[in-house]
């Protein structure tokens, strides 16, 4: 290090050349007093005593009576008082130890001043810098460190990179790591499965592929003690550690194998659910896919009865009964199931005989219940029919083939009470009169349960429906509305009320009705009643009657055959009814005009 001063020279810009030459062939006139300052080296970490001298300014003119002054971070910025200056001399000191890894370089400002602190020269740069010593370990800052390797990789396998960090200078070795693996565990089956790249930070896999197996270790996982040295590698460098795991993951490498070549299982016939769970061994990871079973019947299913899944938590192959088994069909079932992985095999493995497995199945034999044929049973007959009439007979069978076992019969639901059945042979007959009208009866269909009960212990029951459609016979009379009707006493329009009738059977035991006047009570002069359409007649006077009630006999009959016939009492009020009052007080309580009965008739007519 050298140190260049130029006394009261002017200002000089150029290379060091020019100014060289210009210095040898110019006449140096005093101009300008100068402050010189060389940068300050301070190693960190230094101890006691404090303040000690690091530098000195110098300034070759300085006036007298003038002084230093020194300013910036460090003096009179923070951090405060690290360094000062003697204002006579210009001397530097620094008052406490100094932390490179705090702080690595200050920049500060030298300037002389007269007594009254106004600034004379400067100010000018002083750089402190901070010289490193190794005082900061290595740190691993990034953890956890885990990796991963397959089974089986080839040796030189990077399986991970790990580094660490040294606060100290970079340039310097301070902070040049190296590493290595202090520690393997476990470390069998050789103390050296991996290497450290010491630059770099590399692990590789240093051991063969066969030492590689994960389901021959003792411990599938691996941790490693890494330490980084600094000072690159010496005995004198400070040293960090990490530890690092491994893990060695699985690959499909061994097919699942039954326990066992032939599995028993029974089931009741009729029961579904499962009956059987199949077991098997894999000795890849139990959470993986190379592990998780996937099962297939392969054989011996033709009506898809059964079914197989795989118990998550076991990996056991459940074996169902998806579709109710006949005993009297089958009592022995055989079933072929092969078993995989979900993973693929490596290509150097496939499965085997013990991927596949015989499953026998037993069917139990239980009491069935009867069974009806048909169901429903249907049958049609004519409403009215004489009591005892026989209808028709039912016919039950016992799936129970094998079992010699008789059938009972009895009425289980028969709304109306209308029906009987022998018990040995299902002959079914009647009680009572069977009336399609019935309320029991719905669109002329009657339904009725039975029972078929075996002999078996206990017995089963099975039931039956019968559904009765009953043909309409001509058996209601129909019948007329309304049955009231009023009309003024002065009516010029004598038309006294619209009549419709009904009728409870069907067509054509109804309309058209014939509507008459009884003939043999009521004077033809009097009344008239003509007929409007298949269901409606209009009843009319043929004269004005005074102011009474009056009883007028319809009869009206159907179309059937033969046709049904009913008398029906029309009552008919004569009121009086003037400025606008209707009174018909001596023809019975207040009602309706006539001509109100009648447009209400008109309604009710339209609406057909």
């Amino acid at each position: 290090m050298a140190e260049l001063v130029i006394v009261g020279g002017k200002d000089i810009q150029g290379s060091l050349q020019d100014i060289f030459k210009f210095a040898r062939t110019s006449p140096v006139p005093r101009q300008k007093r100068s402050i010189v300052v060389s940068p300050i080296l301070i190693p960190e970490n230094q101890r006691q005593p404090f303040p000690r001298d690091v530098g000195k300014v110098v300034d070759s003119d300085r006036p007298e009576g003038s002084k230093f002054r020194l300013t910036g971070k460090g003096v009179d910025q923070e951090p405060k008082g690290i360094f000062r200056i003697n204002e006579n001399t210009g001397s530097v000191s620094v008052t406490r130890n100094l932390d490179r890894e705090t702080i690595a370089t200050y920049q500060l400002f030298v300037e002389t001043v007269d007594v009254n602190g106004r600034t004379l020269e400067g100010p000018v740069p002083l750089e402190v810098i901070v010289i490193d010593q190794n005082d900061n370990r290595p740190i691993f800052r990034e953890g956890p460190y885990i990796g991963h390797v397959m089974e089986g990789s080839p040796t030189g396998t990077t399986v991970m990179r790990i580094t660490a960090f040294d606060a100290d200078d970079p340039a310097t070795d301070n902070a040049l790591l190296r590493y290595n693996i202090r520690q393997q565990t476990p470390d069998k089956p050789s103390p050296n499965m991996f290497y450290i790249d010491p630059e770099k930070g590399d692990i590789v896999t240093v051991v063969s592929p066969a030492l590689l197996d994960r389901e021959t270790l003792e411990n599938p996982k691996y941790e490693l003690i890494i330490e980084a040295q600094d000072m690159a590698g010496l005995d004198v460098g400070l040293t960090g550690t990490a530890t690092a795991t491994i893990m060695i993951d699985d690959k499909n490498d061994h097919s699942p194998k039954f326990t066992k070549k032939e599995f028993q299982a029974t089931v009741e016939e009729g029961a579904v659910g499962v009956i059987v769970n199949l077991t098997v061994e894999d000795k890849d990871d139990p959470t993986t896919g190379a592990w998780r079973a996937a099962y297939t019947i392969i054989n011996g299913n033709p009506g898809q009865s059964f079914e197989i899944h795989t118990n998550p938590e076991t990996n056991e192959g459940m074996l169902s009964v998806v579709k109710p088994l006949d005993y009297e069909i089958s009592a022995f079932h055989t079933l072929l199931i092969k078993v995989e992985n979900e993973d693929p095999l490596v290509p150097d493995v496939s499965y085997g005989p013990s991927s596949t497995a015989t499953v026998h199945i037993t069917v139990l034999d239980v009491n069935e219940s009867p069974v009806f044929y048909p169901d429903p049973m249907m049958v049609t007959k004519q409403e009215n029919i004489s009591v005892g009439s026989v209808l028709l007979t039912v016919n039950a069978t016992d799936p129970d083939s094998l079992q010699r076992q008789t059938i009972r019969y009895s009425v289980y639901k028969d709304p109306a009470g209308w029906l009987n059945i022998n018990p040995i042979n299902g002959t079914v007959d009647t009680t009572a009169v069977l009336d399609r009208e019935s309320p029991f009866v719905h669109n002329s269909v009657y339904t009725a349960l039975f029972l078929a009960t075996d002999s078996g212990n206990p017995p089963a029951t099975g039931t039956g429906t019968l559904l009765i459609t009953l043909e309409d016979v001509n058996d209601n009379a129909p019948f007329i509305y309304p049955t009231v009707a009023e009309v003024c006493d002065d009516a010029k329009n004598l038309s006294v009320v619209i009549l419709g009738a009904t009728d409870k059977d069907l067509h054509p035991n109804t309309d058209p009705f014939k509507f008459e006047i009884h003939k043999q009570s009521v004077p033809d002069k009097v009344w008239k009643i003509s007929k409007i359409n298949n269901t409606h007649a209009l009843v009319s006077l043929l004269q004005n009657l005074n102011k009474a009630n009056y009883h007028l006999p319809i009869m009206v009959t159907d179309s059937g055959r033969p046709p049904m016939t009913n008398v029906t009492e029309l009552r008919v009020h004569v009121c009086s009814c003037k400025n606008s009052r209707v009174d018909c007080n001596a023809a019975g309580a207040p009602r309706l005009s006539a001509t109100a009965v009648l447009l209400l008739s008109l309604l009710g007519l339209a609406r057909l």
